[in-house]
């Protein structure tokens, strides 16, 4: 018999949108969790909208949002927001990520409902954190690239580049996931809720401590290099005689000496001293880049790729997605399942975590409003309330 997942008894309260909450809890309702997302009538959460690509639904709404129960709410009407207050008093958690102050003119700041409900753990999603002198700025995830720096290591020598996934978005998801899970904790051990607030800058701050480090202590931020790492090489993509790029990386004196013996032939090489420490080595980057890539055009990808391997130097093609979807990997360790979107399936991969003798939960993404009746019927309301709810469009 399986167990139960860890999450299972929590019920999640979210009023999201876009990407960076319905990420958290998403990963939350994985776990187990019950996850009741308020959306607005009609139309519902605005990622819906994002590309037509799945089915006629959108992929980033798809990818964020299986498994939980959507109910429309309007939250500027009495009724509606007495509906989310109910929910509320027997929620173990409240996620947000609406506009700046638009939680706190509703009543749904952290104070008011810690108060309100001692128990619940309220979570905000912001942009810039919900104090300082950016507390009222609207923030996009391309837009927290650029403030972070991000951008500005991002791409070639010659032109800056957003990274290819919403990257800002993703961690302030992450970090909320991984919040609310620690004031879970605090709270079955302690017996105190704790709110949790997450910014969309913040997180993503975090991840640019590295570059930030070198930044500040060498005066200088690192390249733009492409695909080579701005401060290790050689470690990159180079081109091979069949036209395919293969990347590999060096990550120690072993490895370059095995490099230069195994595969440049030039066991010289190895105490030049152009390139015989890792900062030499950045330093005349542009000169061991040239001779690596003299080599590369003597063989073909796949001949480059069993070279490095018996080597024992990690090294990788440069995938496009098609070539990923169909990844061993992937298939060789039965990552992907079926979940039911509105009018089809899709497959979707399980949750990177494995958790032993247990499964992930993968059940079907909602239709806007799909669970109204059923959540406000056992709320207590009558058909006949319900259907004046309807008429006034307050669900």
């Amino acid at each position: 018999m399986e167990q139960q997942r860890p999450l299972e008894g929590i019920t999640v309260v979210s009023i999201e949108q876009a990407v960076a909450a319905p990420f958290a809890t998403r990963q939350l309702a994985d776990l187990g969790a019950r996850v009741i997302k308020i959306e607005r009538p009609g139309d519902g959460d605005f990622a819906r909208r994002y590309d037509t690509t799945v089915h006629g639904h959108s992929s980033y709404f798809v990818w964020l949002n299986r498994s939980k129960e959507s109910l429309t709410l309007d939250l500027k009407d009495a009724r509606g927001r007495e509906i989310l207050h109910e929910l509320l008093a027997e929620a173990d958690v409240f996620v947000q990520n609406l506009a700046p102050g638009a939680a706190t003119r509703l009543g749904l700041g952290p104070d008011e409902l810690t108060a309100r409900y001692p128990k619940l753990i309220p979570c905000t999603v912001s942009g810039y954190g919900t104090t300082g002198p950016w507390a009222d700025r609207k923030a996009y995830d391309l837009l927290v690239q650029c403030q972070t720096g991000l951008v500005s290591l991002t791409g070639s020598a010659e032109e800056a580049a957003r990274v290819g996934v919403s990257v800002a978005d993703i961690s302030a998801g992450m970090y909320a996931y991984s919040g609310i899970l620690a004031a879970l904790f605090a709270r079955a051990t302690t017996g105190v809720a704790r709110a949790v607030e997450v910014s969309l800058f913040e997180a993503l701050s975090e991840w640019m401590s590295q570059p930030a480090y070198y930044t500040r202590h060498s005066g200088s931020q690192p390249p733009r290099v492409g695909t080579r790492h701005a401060t290790i090489a050689p470690y990159g993509a180079f081109t091979a005689a069949d036209g395919k790029d293969v990347l590999f990386s060096i990550q120690n004196e072993r490895e370059w000496a095995a490099l230069c013996d195994g595969f440049l032939g030039r066991p010289e090489l190895t105490d030049d001293p152009r390139f015989a420490t890792g900062s030499a080595r950045v330093a005349h980057r542009d000169e061991l880049d040239a001779i690596v890539a003299e080599r590369f055009t003597r063989s073909d990808a796949t001949d480059v790729r069993k070279d490095l391997d018996a080597l024992g130097i990690a090294n990788a093609g440069v995938n496009s997605v098609a070539e990923f979807l169909e990844h061993p990997v992937l298939e060789g360790r039965n990552r992907w399942r079926e979940v039911a979107v509105p009018g089809a399936t899709v497959q979707a991969l399980l949750p990177p975590a494995d958790l032993a003798g247990l499964t992930a939960r993968m059940d079907p993404v909602p239709a806007v409003g799909e669970h109204t009746e059923a959540i406000l019927t056992a709320l207590g309301r009558t058909p006949e309330e319900l259907a004046a709810l309807r008429a006034d469009t307050v669900v």
